[in-house]
């Protein structure tokens, strides 16, 4: 299948700012683009383009830099991707890694992070998690706890909360639901990794005004496994932008001074051959469900 992914974000700034962006699509996807990224950079303040200078940071994220002039800043973006026709895969059966076989590079993502307190929840995670095997079935177990114990809500979300906030007030965004899973995860020796990208509602019924969305991977027989502590259903049509240790590695704009958010969409839909988006299942309720068909009365 095709996916269309798109994003337009507007910032109002009064100086000179530097910025550093990561909207770009991860170096693991690029084989997978159809066509190429069509991503622009613009001020009502300039005239001229804006010099942006492109790197790649430990994690292989595909960064922009730049220094945006006083005024409207507009960031857009619109890409196309061919994924595969299949829900996440499922790792079943496969075991832990032990920590001695690990990569070097897949250490990092055992230890604690800005938002992942591994050091503050050894006790609690054996506790909640010690009697439950391990490999993916540990895993899943984690995920799956963590989707039933926090409550999802856009009003409670704070740059600042951590792991532990989450573990303590149980309500949160996206964001903190995989934070704490990856906390969980790495308390109990499986490797982890925050993930930033799209998520569209592909193959399912509209559930609202896109966003960018956040997942983790889990270090499972060799590679990088896709779990989802909010979602917690494999999804068609992942889009991968950025991987870190937690969201602090991945930020989409990293402002050095005032960045005023004046306009954010995101959206992330399936594409015909014609680049036409595919209609949508319409989700069953009580409103639309369909009307019992009167019968003739016979005399």
């Amino acid at each position: 299948m095709r996916i269309q992914s798109q994003y337009d974000i507007h910032f109002e700034l009064q100086k000179p700012t530097p910025i550093v962006s990561m909207l770009r699509l991860h170096t693991s996807v690029l084989p997978t683009l159809k066509g190429v990224e069509n991503c622009t950079v613009e001020s009502s303040g300039s005239a001229a383009p804006i010099a942006v200078t492109e790197y790649t940071d430990v994690f292989d994220n595909r960064c922009s830099r730049f220094v945006a002039p006083p005024g409207l800043l507009m960031l857009r973006g619109s890409y196309i991707t061919e994924s595969p026709e299949l829900r996440d895969p499922q790792g079943f059966g496969l075991p832990t890694t032990p920590v001695e076989d690990l990569p070097s590079d897949v250490l990092q993502f055992l230890v604690p992070s800005r938002y992942c307190e591994v050091d503050r929840f050894g006790a609690i995670a054996q506790d909640t998690f010690g009697h439950l095997g391990s490999g993916w079935a540990l895993a899943a177990s984690i995920r799956d706890w963590v989707h039933e114990k926090v409550s999802f809500n856009y009003q409670m979300a704070r740059a600042t909360k951590t792991a532990m906030d989450v573990y303590t007030e149980r309500v949160g965004v996206c964001r903190d639901f995989q934070h704490l899973a990856v906390t969980f995860s790495r308390c109990m020796n499986i490797p982890a990794r925050y993930v930033t990208g799209y998520l569209g509602d592909i193959r399912l019924p509209y559930s609202g005004v896109g966003d960018f969305s956040a997942w983790y991977q889990v270090w499972l027989g060799g590679k990088w496994w896709d779990m989802d502590a909010r979602h917690n259903d494999p999804r068609f049509g992942r889009t991968l932008m950025a991987v870190g240790r937690d969201a602090a590695d991945v930020a989409i704009t990293t402002s050095f001074g005032n960045a005023d958010l004046r306009k954010f969409w995101v959206d992330s839909v399936e594409i015909d051959a014609e680049g036409k988006p595919v209609p949508l299942p319409v989700k069953f309720t009580a409103d639309n469900a369909v009307p019992p068909q009167p019968t003739t009365a016979t005399t």
